[in-house]
């Protein structure tokens, strides 16, 4: 009788466990009859000479997501008035639905503070810095028409600015995010800087924002003046309760490892950086990232693009390998361990890439916007790198937490006790 019990018993656990893991199986969507890897939120052919760019993602109180992007591209207008469209959803991500449409918003990511939603970026490509809120969730946006609505700071002939959907942080009683200016003639000569707000104040208005000293990148500080280029930083504090802003390398072609550039931050108004010491390896370092901790974990984790012996190029730039989207953590910011392949696909290097992905944690797991560029039956992207998805994907289970089969193990066990 005994082993009847244990025998039942283990096949309960068996079958609770099966119901677990299904619950990871990778979302695809077909779409005009091809299966594309992830919930699609939205597509552009190739054909309109508008691609998908700066994927967000966030979650707001209620619970729903919100997922932003840009157009670029021939027929986009980025380079005189840039567009970004915000998606909603209301169930987890399996459906989506446009919520706005917003002319003068570009290179830009979402984020909630204080109850509010706010989408941060530039006005065009190399355009002013411009902050909106939306208090409905997404549907309607302050205007950054002046100074105190939302209005950073303005670009001028020789100097832009530069951004992307890169992550913030709280630190030291202030509210952190990275921003980069740029000279529109050279778009590798990019200075990285950090801007920061008190928490409480008003965020549309640019007197209450400090913004630090920027840092030009220099070409020697990788070995054979391969330092090519530096941008889309994010903001993380360190084990040691510092803050940093965690750049992309750019790197020329063939480059191995990729890096990521630690931006140390001083105070408000200072950022240093020593290419002797502030550089660490980084699988995914040379396309852009994003980086959060967890405290449950005690880790970093991120999502990138990385390259590795399966999908390695030797005439391509790490940038430019783009087809594996892996989940990483870190103890220490310093090394990274690759924990698991999301997607992946090898067939065409040159025309399949995900990228750009912005993610939160959502309890357990973690959930990702990613900028895709992939075969739609309409003749494909025009290249990895000219998106035309943007994709939805969610990986289970990141976060530790009781499972189903931990909760009912010892009333089985005491079950197969009593039975025996």
């Amino acid at each position: 009788m005994q082993r009847r019990w244990q025998h039942r018993g283990a096949i309960i656990l068996l079958v609770i466990a099966c119901m677990i893991v299904s619950a990871a199986e990778a979302q695809t969507t077909l779409f005009n009859g091809v299966t594309v890897p992830g919930v699609v939120i939205t597509h552009s052919p190739k054909s309109s000479g508008k691609y998908i760019g700066s994927p967000s993602i966030a979650i707001l109180p209620d619970g729903s997501y919100v997922a932003s992007h840009d157009f670029f591209g021939p027929n986009s207008g980025e380079n005189s008035q840039g567009v970004s469209e915000v998606y909603r959803s209301t169930d987890q991500g399996q459906t989506w639905s446009l919520a706005s449409h917003l002319v003068g918003q570009y290179w830009s990511g979402l984020f909630v503070h204080d109850n509010d939603l706010y989408i941060c970026g530039t006005s065009k490509s190399n355009g002013n810095l411009v902050i909106r809120r939306s208090t409905d969730g997404g549907f309607t946006w302050t205007t950054p028409a002046s100074s105190s609505t939302g209005l950073l700071k303005t670009a001028t002939g020789t100097l832009g600015y530069h951004t992307s959907s890169m992550q913030l942080v709280e630190a030291d009683g202030r509210l952190w995010r990275g921003f980069e200016t740029r000279n529109p003639s050279n778009s590798n000569a990019i200075n990285v800087g950090v801007m920061s707000i008190p928490l409480g104040a008003d965020l549309l208005d640019t007197a209450n924002w400090t913004f630090s000293n920027t840092i030009l990148r220099q070409t020697s500080w990788l070995a054979g003046n391969s330092f090519t280029a530096w941008r889309e930083g994010g903001m993380v504090v360190d084990r040691n309760g510092n803050v940093v802003n965690m750049v992309r390398v750019d790197l020329p072609t063939g480059y191995s490892p990729e890096y990521a550039a630690m931006v140390r931050v001083q105070n408000a108004s200072t950022i240093t950086f020593d290419s002797g010491s502030d550089l660490v390896q980084f699988p995914g370092g040379a396309k852009k990232f994003t980086v959060r901790y967890n405290a449950t974990t005690d880790k970093y984790w991120t999502v990138s693009s990385i390259v590795n012996n399966d999908n390695y190029v030797s005439n391509r730039t790490p940038g430019a390998i783009r087809n594996i989207m892996a989940l990483m953590s870190s103890d220490n910011l310093d090394s990274w361990t690759v924990e698991q392949i999301i997607v992946q696909d090898l067939s065409d290097v040159a025309k399949i890439g995900f990228q750009y992905m912005d993610w939160v944690f959502d309890g357990s797991d973690i959930v990702i916007a990613s900028r895709t560029a992939y075969p739609d039956g309409l003749g494909g992207a025009n290249t990895y790198h000219d998106a035309n998805f943007l994709t939805f994907h969610r990986v289970v289970g990141v976060v530790p937490e009781p499972s189903v089969a931990m909760l009912l193990a010892p009333t089985l066990l005491a079950l197969v006790s009593r039975r025996g």
